[in-house]
């Protein structure tokens, strides 16, 4: 028997980067893109490479076209990270794993490195491909936090939460990782939430660029270590944003939603100005200047905004064409269960 199993990128649609810091976020996960692992049983453990971890190239060329899509690592270190944490996670819990190995292989169309957290959802739909082979079962909430040691321990990718609990509830969620409550708890405070279709969402990301988010998190985490008051009053004001657009989506006063995200950005460009590109700045901008609101959907690659009608998304996508950006309206995954 084949086990399939899929994940989906994620939007942050406000909050970010406070995730990592003790703040609120609001983020989604959605189906325009997708990573599916397939694994079945076989005589030995075995990780089958994909594209991404090609090393024959035709040229220099293809080569360096490669790297600049894929980075230097490709998904298998993905793979090889999350089952050496599933194992360790198996042992932690007593589980008595039977005797069997499997073949396991991935595909991603998510585009990659490019803040939608693609590599999140790998090792996401990885562990539920994993977790149904031998029968057994995490809780979302715990799931997050798995994934979120495979990155953060395992490959010493700098990260918050919130990709990983969006990837893990497959519905919208409203998350809030106060300190005293995920110390008694084990995770944060997460409230499954509706975001009607009727709120008019794109969102675009760069084609011809891709970068990690190690720079961003590196700079930002030392500055909050150091105490630097911006940047300690700049989580504060992004869970204060995400409490505010919370309430508009309840209220439907989605004419409050433009400047909170705008705030959002802006707020980032105050306290992180160097690490944002002129290709990632040029994103908004060109947003913005359609009337469409726009904050990054992650650390940069690709934003997510609001725009008020047909006309306007059809201006901005002509505009993005000319300046090598994609946009798409994002579709929503429901999946998982309201309490």
């Amino acid at each position: 028997m084949i086990i399939r199993s899929r994940a989906y990128p994620r939007a942050a649609l406000i909050g970010n980067p406070s995730d990592g810091y003790h703040g609120k976020t609001i983020a989604f996960v959605f189906s325009n893109f997708h990573a599916d692992v397939e694994l079945y049983e076989s005589p030995e453990l075995e990780l089958l490479p994909a594209r991404r971890d090609g090393s024959v190239f035709q040229n220099l060329d293809a080569l360096a076209a490669d790297v600049a899509q894929f980075g230097y690592y490709g998904g298998i270190r993905l793979l090889k990270a999350g089952l050496k944490k599933f194992w360790e996670y198996s042992q932690e819990q007593g589980w008595k794993l039977p005797e069997r190995n499997f073949t396991i292989r991935y595909s991603s169309n998510i585009p990659n490195r490019l803040g939608m957290a693609g590599s999140s959802a790998i090792i996401t739909a990885a562990l539920r491909a994993v977790l149904r082979f031998y029968r057994k079962n995490i809780e979302p909430a715990y799931l997050a936090n798995l994934v979120l040691a495979v990155e953060r321990e395992e490959l010493g990718i700098p990260a918050g939460l919130q990709d990983r609990v969006a990837q893990a509830f497959n519905y919208p969620v409203y998350m809030d990782f106060n300190a005293e409550f995920m110390e008694r708890n084990g995770a944060g405070r997460y409230e499954l939430l509706e975001i009607p279709d009727d709120l008019k969402l794109f969102v675009a990301y760069r084609t011809d660029l891709a970068e990690g988010s190690e720079i961003l998190h590196s700079r930002l985490r030392d500055d909050y270590n150091d105490g630097v008051k911006a940047v300690r009053d700049a989580m504060l004001e992004w869970a204060f944003l995400t409490e505010q657009v919370r309430e508009a989506i309840a209220e439907h006063h989605y004419e409050r939603l433009p400047a909170l995200i705008n705030r959002n950005f802006d707020l980032r460009c105050e306290v992180c100005a160097g690490s944002i590109s002129a290709k990632n700045r040029q994103m908004v901008e060109l947003a913005r200047k359609n009337g469409a609101s726009a904050k990054f959907t992650g650390s940069g690659g690709a934003i997510i905004g609001t725009y008020e009608d047909e006309a306007m998304f059809l201006r901005m996508k002509q505009d993005f064409a000319e300046n090598s950006i994609g946009v798409i309206k994002p579709r929503i995954v429901r999946l998982g269960k309201r309490g």
